[in-house]
C-alpha cells in the first residue's frame, strides 16, 4: 500500500450546520448524489451520517441510514461507514443502533470522551434557523460522551455484526484508554485508527501533535498493529493534516462533514472538490487514491455482500 492511499470522503455529518454552506447535503437524494460523486472522483470510503430532511437537523435516523446505505450500494462499490458517533442529544443506544440493523463492514467507534465546542459557529453573522442557534450554543456544556462502558457495549455489537470499528481518536489520551480497552479483552489489535484533530476541546490541527499521537500510538501497539488515517478539521487544516499524514505514510480523510473550503477564501461547491484536491495533493507525493477493493484488503473488511442493506 505504499503507493497506495486511502481517501475516505466525511459527506456530511454533525459538526456543520445548514446555515454554513449550501453545499452541505442535506436530503437523502443530496448525500446519495454527493457521495457517489465523491466515490467517482477518489474516495474509497465513504463516512456517512444523515439529516432530517425538513431541517437538515442531524438525527440517528434508521429509515434514512437505511434509504442511504442502500441507495449508495446500488451506485457505488465504495465502502460504506455509517456514523455511531451521532450528534447532541443521542445516547449510546440510539448511537449504536445502526450497527445490529445494518452490520456495516465498517462503522466509527469513539473510545474516549470529552468538551465538543461548536458554539464558535454561533458567532458568525450567518442566516441561522433558531434549531442551529441552540445546536450550536448548547455545545458550551456538551460532553460527547463515550465512557468504557458505552465503548464496550458497542464494540460488543460490532463484533457480533462482523463490523470492523474505525476508532476514532481525538487526543492523546484516548490512546491509553484504548489500552486499557485491550488489557481488558474489548478490543484487539489490529486496528484500524482515525485521528481527527481540530475540535474544540480536544486536540488541535497542529504537525507535532499528529506525529506525538502516531509515535504514541506505535509505542503502545506496534508499529504493525494498525493502519492509520488522519482528518483535519477545518480550512487549512484538512488539507495540511493530508499532507503530512501522506508524508508519514498514512492514509486521509477529507469533506464536508469536517471543512467547507477548498481554499481560504473559497467555500467547496460540493465534496468532489474536496476528494479531487485531495487526489491532487497524493499525487504530488507520487500516492495513487486506492480503489474499494484494495481499501478493503487494507482495512480488514467483510465485503458488502455480508451486510443488511
Amino acid at each position: 500500500m505504499d503507493e497506495k492511499v486511502i481517501i475516505t470522503c466525511a459527506v456530511t455529518g454533525g459538526m456543520t450546520v445548514p446555515a454554513q454552506s449550501s453545499a452541505i447535503p442535506i436530503t437523502v437524494e443530496q448525500i446519495v448524489e454527493d457521495g457517489v460523486a465523491a466515490a467517482e472522483a477518489g474516495a474509497s470510503v465513504l463516512h456517512i451520517h444523515v439529516r432530517e430532511e425538513s431541517t437538515g437537523r442531524p438525527v440517528a435516523d434508521l429509515e434514512l441510514f437505511d434509504r442511504v446505505l442502500t441507495q449508495l450500494k446500488e451506485r457505488t462499490d465504495a465502502v460504506l461507514q455509517p456514523t455511531t458517533g451521532g450528534g447532541r442529544h443521542m445516547t449510546i443506544i440510539e448511537r449504536a443502533a445502526i450497527v445490529p440493523r445494518f452490520r456495516p463492514e465498517m462503522a466509527t467507534l469513539n473510545v474516549g470522551s470529552f468538551n465538543f465546542g461548536l458554539f464558535t459557529i454561533a458567532q458568525r453573522d450567518l442566516d441561522f434557523q433558531p434549531w442551529e442557534l441552540e445546536y450550536l450554543e448548547g455545545t458550551r456544556d456538551y460532553i460527547f460522551k463515550n465512557t468504557f462502558a458505552d465503548v464496550t457495549y458497542l464494540a460488543g455489537l460490532m463484533d457480533a455484526a462482523g463490523t470492523r470499528p474505525e476508532i476514532e481518536i481525538y487526543d492523546v489520551g484516548h490512546l491509553f484508554n484504548l489500552r486499557q480497552l485491550v488489557k481488558e479483552g474489548v478490543l484487539s489489535p489490529p486496528f484500524n485508527i482515525q485521528f481527527v484533530l481540530g475540535v474544540l476541546g480536544a486536540n488541535m490541527v497542529d504537525p507535532d501533535q499528529l506525529i506525538h499521537m502516531l509515535r504514541t500510538a506505535e509505542r503502545i501497539f506496534g508499529v504493525d498493529s494498525f493502519t492509520w488515517s488522519a482528518a483535519g478539521v477545518g480550512y487549512p487544516g484538512e488539507f495540511q493534516l493530508a499532507a503530512l499524514s501522506m508524508m508519514l505514510g498514512g492514509n486521509i480523510r477529507v469533506g464536508l462533514e469536517d471543512n467547507l473550503r477548498v481554499r481560504r477564501t473559497e467555500n467547496a461547491k460540493s465534496n468532489v472538490e474536496l476528494v479531487e484536491k485531495a487526489v491532487a495533493l497524493a499525487d504530488l507525493f507520487d500516492r495513487v487514491p486506492a480503489t474499494p477493493a484494495e481499501a478493503r484488503a487494507h482495512l480488514g473488511l467483510k465485503g458488502s455482500q455480508d451486510t443488511d442493506f
